[in-house]
């Protein structure tokens, strides 16, 4: 009897559980995903004229008018060229390290690899430092060519040439992954039937390659076509700056400012939706390669023609000092005082570290005359009210969303897996995937426009309200993040050996313990890893802080832009350009460390750990014995 009114209540604890569970995934789904994009595509068609009257074409008629269509095109030019340019660098700096011979690859793929843990606004303004009107290289070649212009790094060029490089860290970690993976065997067929070593590259290793450039094709055209802090610091007309400064504006500014916004951002969507289902018909279709059931370890290549051999090396190191020199001069300006900064002169007597830790007065003299002091205008990173406030905003919203985006995905892809091969389990993978269709900004707008009311799906809150605005970029960081998250934790519950639930199901372990104490013990490494990697890129977020820019809501990157606009006003701000340096140093350290967690430390094996464990436990028997020092046994008494 009393077996029976356990299976009841664990029946009704079990439906009730479920139940709750489907109602709160369909009202976020719907309330923070479908219903604020809907009302963004709606606000199209219902701006109202002058008069008051609804006018469902005003806006598209303006558009066509007016100088809209301008920044669609300039945004499509950048996607396409963009393609050209990344692709020839992406892979080129992987053959060059991963599959031909060169002296010193080593310490070239560290080189080509630093836009890893630095992009964006960091990235940016590295470039900015050398090649400005006030830049050091641009200085250099204005002394060597008087007539040189020094205002060369702005505009579409200098977009292009800095995302060309910030947009190779995909080709560094996922075509380096898939050239790795080729089977020597086959290079070393072609070779040995008289195939010449150009051949056997572009007939042997650039087709096993294809599904993986294809993908880096297509998400190279959607990063350029949604640029963002690169056109906005360069000065380019493209979508996503102009979406930003409409949805700043006002009806009494100019005609239609939201409308507009809204569709630029549907435009943008239409773009993203058809490039991503094109993705996806292509990876469905297949794509194979016959390999050896022996699989050889790819050997590099010698380049055999002495001259080939040398301008290889030459255009191996003249990319390493292309992306090297930013990260340099970052680090040791972040050193620099402020004079040397804003002048961008190295000054060997101008060693100090005001930038990260200093607080220092400025004395300046008026229009009037008179002297004046401001009190604090040097200030380092780490003591300026400000940045510190910023960081400490920062890095608790992109905490909480990637623990939040984590938590989401664990339970779906559990839910997922329990019910695969059913039309549920697609509808809620099909429910997270959903952002992916969409891009950043339209969501973050979407956000910004919906629930700057008082919302009824909210009980009747605007969450762009001062402080509430936290509480809505959380959630957009985590609605963003979703799908990166889905597709790594899925892949990680494949490795679950489904004998251990059934193992644990026949112990009596219901469905909610078997979760916690088997599935996820195993997948927790991949969730943490997830977690690391949605923390690094939101940490350093600038487009979507710019969408919701508000004074309780602003963000690191968007704290230290503002400063470096202020930067000498009346004496404000006097080292802005050298805390964005530390900053961007700081920044470097923590994606540095968190990679190195995730692909150094993470991705070790057992077998490679214990391997590590033992080297230092003879390096420290090793140094106890050249000391004298007798190692414990048993409690560790050893002195």
């Amino acid at each position: 009897m009393q077996s029976t009114l356990r299976r009841k209540d664990s029946l009704n604890f079990s439906m009730v559980y479920k139940v709750f569970g489907g109602v709160l995934f369909v009202y976020l789904f719907l309330g923070f995903m479908v219903i604020p994009c809907v009302n963004t595509l709606t606000s199209v068609f219902t701006a109202k004229d002058a008069a008051g009257n609804s006018d469902p074409l005003a806006v598209i008629r303006f558009f066509l008018a007016g100088s809209m269509p301008s920044f669609v095109w300039n945004s499509l030019k950048l996607a396409i060229c963009l393609v050209i340019t990344v692709n020839v660098v992406g892979i080129s700096i992987v053959l060059l390290t991963e599959y031909f011979d060169i002296k010193g690859a080593r310490i070239l793929r560290l080189g080509y690899m630093t836009t890893l843990i630095y992009s964006g606004v960091a990235l940016v303004t590295g470039y900015q430092f050398l090649y400005d009107s006030n830049g050091m290289i641009t200085k250099y070649l204005a002394e060597m060519f008087p007539g040189i212009n020094k205002q060369w790094f702005s505009g579409f060029e200098a977009v292009l040439f800095t995302m060309t490089f910030a947009c190779t860290s995909n080709h560094a970690l996922f075509l380096r992954n898939a050239i790795r993976g080729i089977d020597y065997n086959t290079v070393e067929a072609a070779r040995n039937m008289g195939a010449k070593p150009f051949k056997v590259l572009m007939k042997v290793v650039m087709p096993t390659l294809l599904p993986t450039l294809f993908s880096l094709t297509v998400m190279t055209f959607i990063t350029g076509l949604c640029a963002m802090s690169a056109p906005t610091l360069l000065g380019y007309n493209s979508i996503n700056p102009e979406i930003v400064r409409l949805a700043g504006s006002t009806t009494a500014d100019e005609a239609f400012p939201q409308a507009r916004a809204a569709l630029l951002s549907v435009i943008l969507a239409l773009f993203t939706i058809v490039l991503l289902l094109f993705l996806n018909h292509y990876e469905h279709k297949g794509h194979y390669l016959s390999v050896s059931k022996t699989k050889a370890k790819l050997v590099k290549q010698k380049i055999q023609n002495p001259v080939a051999n040398v301008l290889a090396h030459i255009y191996a190191y003249v990319l390493f000092i292309v992306y090297m020199t930013p990260v340099v001069m970052i680090v040791v300006f972040s050193f620099q005082n402020w004079s040397a900064v804003r002048n961008k002169v190295l000054d060997f007597n101008g060693w100090t570290l005001s930038n990260y830790f200093g607080i220092e007065n400025y004395s300046y003299t008026r229009s009037t005359g008179k002297i004046s002091t401001r009190i604090g205008a040097i200030s380092g990173v780490f003591s300026n009210e400000k940045t510190v406030g910023g960081i400490r905003l920062s890095f608790i919203l992109s905490a909480l969303a990637a623990a939040l985006a984590c938590v989401i995905v664990v339970i779906a892809v559990n839910y997922i897996f329990k019910h695969k091969n059913k039309k549920r389990a697609a509808v809620v993978e099909g429910c997270l995937l959903f952002p992916w269709l969409l891009p950043t900004i339209l969501i973050c707008y979407s956000f910004r426009i919906f629930f700057n009311n008082e919302v009824w799906y909210v009980f009747n809150q605007n969450l762009y309200y001062k402080e509430n605005v936290r509480f809505l970029i959380v959630i957009a960081y985590a609605v963003v993040k979703l799908p990166f998250a889905l597709r790594m934790v899925k892949a990680s519950f494949y490795a679950i050996d489904e004998e251990l639930t059934d193992a644990a199901r026949n112990l009596g372990a219901g469905s909610l313990l078997t979760f916690l104490k088997v599935k996820l013990p195993i997948v927790l490494p991949s969730v943490l890893a997830v977690f690391a990697l949605n923390f690094n890129a939101l940490f350093t977020e600038y487009d979507m802080g710019a969408t919701f820019q508000k004074s309780e809501g602003t963000t690191y990157a968007m704290v230290i832009q503002s400063m470096c606009n202020e930067e000498g006003r009346d004496g404000m701000n006097m080292n802005a350009s050298g805390r964005r340096c530390a900053s961007t140093v700081f920044i470097m350290l923590v994606s540095g460390l968190i990679l190195y967690l995730v692909y150094g430390v993470g991705a070790r094996d057992l077998s490679e750990r214990l391997a590590i464990r033992e080297k230092r436990k003879k390096r420290l028997q090793a140094i106890r014995s050249r000391l004298g020092v007798k190692s414990g046994g048993g409690g560790g008494n050893g002195e």
